[in-house]
């Protein structure tokens, strides 16, 4: 029976505690980054109503001329609120 080879060992040093200030940054930019992408999430959303409103708009007499109208108010109110969160959010 021979001797086992012990596991070496390392000392390592203990990592730096970020400060209070560090944290808050670090939770901020992870914060404007979740933002950003809500807000992606918005835009994508309101291209998606956008697109079926002006296809409802435009379906001819298979649709209600009601619905038609609103789709169509619809439609032109996403392009305008979509136009404008993308100034808003610094994106063109």
């Amino acid at each position: 029976m021979g001797m086992r080879n012990p596991a070496a060992l390392t000392v390592v040093a203990q990592a730096a505690t970020p400060s209070v200030a560090e944290r808050i940054q670090r939770l901020q930019a992870q914060a404007r980054n979740l933002a950003r992408d809500h807000i992606k999430a918005l835009e994508d959303a309101l291209a998606d109503v956008e697109r079926l409103s002006a296809e409802i708009a435009g379906g001819g007499e298979a649709y209600p001329v009601g619905v038609r109208e609103i789709a169509r108010r619809l439609a032109d109110d996403c392009e305008a609120s979509g136009n404008t969160i993308k100034a808003l959010a610094g994106r063109s």
